[in-house]
């Protein structure tokens, strides 16, 4: 394999990182809307269990939707998140390894001259 194409490799190794950082990163956001969703709804559902306000059937049922549905998007979430940060570590020890085998050549300092 050629310096050329080892460094490539190491460009298409970093743009996956960045990607799987951006997919990451969209998780982090979910987890975060998921985790208020399911407040809410717990904060909605014992507001209308002590009937604080007259809110109805309609409002514990949407709830318990609210509840199950940040719990399911939270779980799927961080599923995801936990693989995504797998990938970036996988692709991180990659790159590392190629970076190592890459023949590198120790550039001097020459003195500047002055025109």
């Amino acid at each position: 394999m050629t310096e050329d194409d080892q460094t490539d490799q190491i460009s298409d190794i970093e743009a996956r990182i960045e990607a799987l950082a951006e997919i990451a990163e969209r998780c982090r956001k979910f987890i975060l809307a998921s985790k208020i969703a399911i407040g809410s709804g717990a904060a909605l559902l014992l507001v209308t269990m002590l009937g604080v306000f007259d809110l109805g059937q309609t409002a514990a049922l949407g709830s318990i939707a609210l509840v199950l549905g940040g719990i399911v998007s939270l779980g799927s979430n961080i599923s995801t998140l936990r693989q995504a940060d797998d990938s970036i570590r996988a692709a991180e020890a990659l790159r590392a390894q190629l970076i190592g085998r890459i023949n590198l050549r120790v550039v001097e300092d020459t003195p500047m001259k002055l025109v």
